[in-house]
């Protein structure tokens, strides 16, 4: 059986005034990471998921925070993962 695994870049614009509370709603979300924050309200983001539904999930969520002024794609990447089968020694 094979799966997918997805890792995504995005750049979100966030109010400078709830910078905090947008960076902290991000990494709470599953497979998502902060890479870079500016003053200014920017922030790098990667997601990693299993699906893109997981990834597209994330993305809506972090567009929907409050103070999330856009989301950014920038980068989609899916690469085949093979689960080893049982049979294998």
């Amino acid at each position: 059986m094979s799966q997918e695994y997805h890792v995504t870049s995005l750049v979100v614009h966030a109010a400078p005034k709830v910078l905090q509370q947008v960076e902290a709603n991000i990494r709470s979300l599953m497979g998502a990471d902060i890479h870079a924050v500016t003053p200014e309200g920017k922030l790098v983001v990667t997601l990693e998921g299993s699906s893109q539904r997981a990834i597209l999930d994330n993305i809506e969520a972090i567009n929907a925070l409050s103070g999330v002024l856009s989301a950014s794609l920038i980068y989609h990447q899916v690469a085949p993962l093979e689960q080893e089968s049982e049979e294998r020694l």
